[in-house]
């Protein structure tokens, strides 16, 4: 069965079977005053470095050096997901930055990305088409870019293709020839993307996606998850944009996933990639729209609250899964073993599942223990107090078993011994658990865009520049902090 990547999960974590968990609740602490930008420590330990390598070699290495798409998954079937070409597009230039590839080299592999995408046939037949009305299919064939095995047209993978597109168009900023295309590329396909056009089932909310023969996805993008950043860049196109009305349905139902969690007043969205993958690119530190400045806070707080909580959850841990910790905690959408039912050494029946949505929080929390690194990675620039350390002692411990050339593999589950299992991927070591084969493009992307921002703050300062990212902003009501002129420090 195909393997679906982490961007529909806000709609299927409702329907999740089983292993639901309540979610404790606490009173929180008195709010604290809002601070604009929140300082942190520029510095990590050397392993970080080599990961932060790993991580980018992981793009550079398993992308179509032909077409610029990038694996969905590695090693797996042939398909590209958009949203990992996306964070391949970002990972070129800290790349650059890094010294690990020349500029000149970064400029050819993002200028034949460019180059596929607006050449790639858009177009409304079922087989055949790589996208239509400037979005394009949530999944690709490596090779052809053709749509993969029938999957939908994807607003939010989109939306995070164009993040990495944007990027570049800010990025490669030369008066040289392949520079000055990079530029003029990047802007055909940011401004071709029909935004309004998938409004049409719930106005002024965006649909998830669209298919040749089925239409439009009957469920709409609703506050909060991950499509911060497909809504910002909707309002920002200078062509297709839509309304800053579609912003207000988007935060009319924030109320929903308010609370307090943990002891920290939150909106809360189970899996972490929810705050992540936005984040890797826009800087909220110190800008507010109308619901966080009645909160007192800016996303970037709530996405260290996140992570805190989450860490609290894994101490607590309702669930009795092994290793849980101040020291071993993330949950986001990742691998798993598979969907397999047995009974452990201590006779209580676990379920696990595959592919899904974990996550602990407000609404919705999944939880079968397994745990992906990307979850506490992605949030290393919220929250590098509980992270590092997290890390250090997870690479420690289970380091032999899952680091390795291109870093961190997906996710790894210590409470699963079933050796008679037939695993979804990976193996069970004797002593260790469930240890995954594959790493995914959108779970390595945020590590690599996070350990970045973190150590210099390089994407965001760069994706800062770029005025379609400020207007979309602007159009939704943000307002403060490097908007309005002052410094935005890291």
């Amino acid at each position: 069965m195909l393997k679906r990547s982490a961007i529909l999960c806000a709609a299927l974590l409702a329907t999740l079977p089983g292993a639901l968990l309540a979610a404790p609740i606490t009173t929180a602490p008195p709010r604290a005053p809002f601070v604009s930008t929140l300082p942190v420590e520029h510095t990590l330990p050397p392993f970080f470095n080599q990961l932060e390598k790993r991580t980018f070699e992981f793009f550079w290495d398993t992308t179509n050096p032909d077409n610029g798409l990038a694996p969905d998954h590695y090693p797996g079937p042939s398909f590209s997901s958009i949203a990992a070409v996306g964070f391949a597009l970002t990972a070129y230039p800290i790349g650059v930055e890094r010294g690990w590839v020349t500029r000149q080299q970064a400029a050819q592999r993002v200028l034949t990305t460019l180059k596929f995408f607006e050449d790639a046939p858009q177009g409304k037949a079922a087989a055949g088409d790589t996208g239509y009305k400037g979005f394009y299919y949530h999944f690709l064939d490596m090779r052809s870019g053709r749509r993969w095995q029938g999957v939908e047209l994807s607003t939010i993978d989109t939306a995070l293709l164009m993040a990495g597109v944007l990027f570049d168009q800010s990025y490669f900023d030369r008066d040289t020839p392949i520079e000055k295309q990079i530029r003029g590329l990047a802007n055909t396909l940011y401004r071709r993307v029909d935004w309004p056009w998938m409004q049409a089932v719930n106005p002024p909310l965006i649909s998830m996606g669209w298919t040749p023969r089925s239409g439009f996805l009957k469920y709409n993008y609703e506050g909060y998850d991950e499509a911060m950043i497909l809504y910002i860049e909707a309002l920002g196109s200078p062509t297709h944009a839509v309304q800053p009305d579609a912003w207000n349905a988007w935060t009319a139902t924030y109320p929903k996933f308010w609370g307090d969690y943990y002891g920290r007043e939150q909106l809360s969205f189970a899996p972490l990639f929810g705050s992540q993958y936005s984040e890797s690119w826009i800087d909220f530190r110190g800008i507010q729209d109308a619901f966080m400045r009645g909160k007192g806070i800016d996303y970037f707080i709530n996405s260290r609250r996140e992570a805190e909580s989450q860490r609290d959850y894994a101490i607590a841990n309702p669930g009795h899964w092994t290793g849980y910790g101040k020291n071993l905690w993330g949950l986001t959408a990742c691998d798993g073993p598979g969907n397999i039912t047995y009974t452990d050494a201590q006779g209580v029946t676990r379920t696990f599942a595959g592919y899904a949505a974990r996550g602990a929080g407000i609404k919705h929390s999944f939880d079968d223990g397994t745990i992906a690194p990307t979850a506490a990675l992605g949030s290393i620039a919220f929250a590098p107090r509980i992270v590092i350390p997290m890390v250090e002692a997870m690479q420690a411990k289970y380091g032999k078993y899952i680091y390795g050339r291109y870093g961190y593999v997906d996710a790894f589950n210590p409470s699963f011994h079933d050796r008679n299992a037939v695993l979804n991927s990976g193996t069970v070591v004797p002593g260790v658990g469930w240890v995954d084969s594959e790493r995914l493009g959108i779970d390595q992307g945020p590590i690599l865009l996070m350990l970045e921002n973190y150590r210099s703050g390089f994407v965001w300062r760069v994706m800062r520049k770029n005025p379609n990212i400020r207007r979309g902003l602007q159009r939704a009501g943000f307002s403060g902090g490097w908007l309005d002129g002052k410094p935005a420090t890291q």
